[in-house]
């Protein structure tokens, strides 16, 4: 197993003794807002098995009925993520508004408050992790997994701090109105990771600025050539996908224009990770006279 799989493993395990942890703080308090922490690290659990099922099919090779591989499959986990997060935060409001019409006292404040700040400590610690190893694999699981144990961990501190000042001043009314707040964020959250997973499902092009940096590294490395047009890119999971026309003078061999080609792709590779670049040749007649133009 490579280390993206072996990463989306633990998060499983580390979902699971958090989940365990925060159900127990629920149990012993019987809090709105501790519940609503509880169900997310339910959907954390459930989201970190999809996403390492993911991750075990995207990093199948290339086959007869996949040519350009498997990565794409990233992103279906990144959705389903999302539309389990978008569920979820309509069980906490279900669950807000019941606590809400009936409310009660704590029990034993303290002892689950303790329990669930440990929890908070441990999501907060692995959710860095996921997100650096996301950036660096460029991994749409990983990342999604991060940015959503972030989320966690922001409601998590938010809920403890409001339960506090509920226990120290007799406000019960606080507690469901944390477990509000809580399904709020979570909702934005989930509907945000839909939104862009969805675009990358979409053939949604890269940033803007990496765009950018592509156009300058083809004008810069494409001396001989009279200018490249028709630039595209796409994301595919870890890959970023880039085809364009070059276009050189007519009378120039073959050769000579493979040459050029093979120190765009060099330069373009050394600081773009993941790319895979198709180009077209063709002679000057197809000028366009616009997209990137050599000097």
């Amino acid at each position: 197993m490579d280390q993206i799989g072996r990463i989306a493993g633990i998060t499983i395990l580390i979902g699971i003794a958090v989940l365990a942890m925060k159900a127990a703080a629920w149990w012993l308090t019987g809090s709105a807002a501790l519940y609503s922490d509880a169900l997310e690290s339910v959907v954390n659990v459930v989201a970190s098995v999809v996403a390492f099922g993911a991750l075990r099919l995207a990093a199948r090779p290339a086959d007869a009925n996949h040519p350009y591989g498997h990565d794409k499959v990233e992103f279906f986990a990144a959705v389903i993520e999302g539309v389990l997060i978008i569920v979820a935060a309509g069980s906490i409001l279900q669950h807000a508004w019941a606590t809400w019409s009936q409310p009660a006292s704590l029990q034993q404040p303290w002892l689950g408050l303790g329990i669930n700040a440990l929890s908070t400590v441990v999501n907060a610690g692995w959710a860095a992790v996921l997100v650096r190893a996301g950036k660096r694999h460029r991994s749409p699981a990983l990342n999604a997994d991060g940015r959503h144990l972030w989320t966690d961990v922001v409601t998590s501190v938010g809920i403890t701090a409001g339960l506090v000042l509920a226990v120290q001043t007799g406000l019960h009314w606080l507690d469901p109105a944390l477990a509000v707040g809580v399904a709020a964020s979570v909702l934005w959250s989930g509907v945000s990771l839909v939104t862009d997973s969805v675009g990358g499902l979409m053939d949604a092009a890269p940033a803007g600025v990496i765009v950018e940096r592509i156009r300058l590294l083809v004008g810069q490395h494409a001396d001989g050539a009279i200018e490249a047009h028709d630039l595209r890119t796409r994301h595919a999971g870890r890959l970023t996908y880039l085809e364009f026309h070059l276009v050189v003078p007519g009378d120039m061999r073959v050769a000579e224009a493979h040459a050029i080609c093979d120190r765009i792709e060099a330069a373009l590779k050394a600081e773009v990770e993941g790319l895979v670049i198709t180009i077209h040749v063709e002679p000057e007649l197809k000028a366009k006279h616009s997209g990137v133009l050599v000097l």
